[in-house]
């Protein structure tokens, strides 16, 4: 099980984009990647195609997991995430308050 997944509301600790929180689009865990709507943007120039027009586009890098945090669902800071087997299922716990994160 991992401790960040797609659609977790995440803030960045560290970087360009540091204290900046937004919503997971894609895990990558081989590559202990991730990437967050609206964070790490990257300006990418783009050639001609006949499918698409070229020019200069916007676009989010995936960002190191070891740079981002889930964010409480209590209190809305930061917290670690933990794992705890509740009814059967093993399902992830914010350290900070000890609410389940989803279940």
């Amino acid at each position: 099980m991992q401790k960040i997944r797609k659609g977790d509301k995440v803030v960045v600790l560290a970087g360009k984009d540091k204290a900046r929180t937004g919503q997971v689009l894609q895990v990558m865990p081989s590559e202990g990647k991730a990437v967050v709507q609206g964070i790490n943007i990257v300006r990418r120039h783009t050639r001609q195609t006949p499918q698409s027009e070229g020019g200069i586009i916007s676009k989010e890098a995936p960002i190191d997991l070891s740079n981002l945090s889930i964010i409480d669902p209590k209190d809305g800071k930061p917290t670690r995430v933990g794992f705890m087997v509740k009814d059967g299922k093993k399902v992830r716990v914010a350290k900070r308050s000890g609410e389940v994160i989803d279940g």
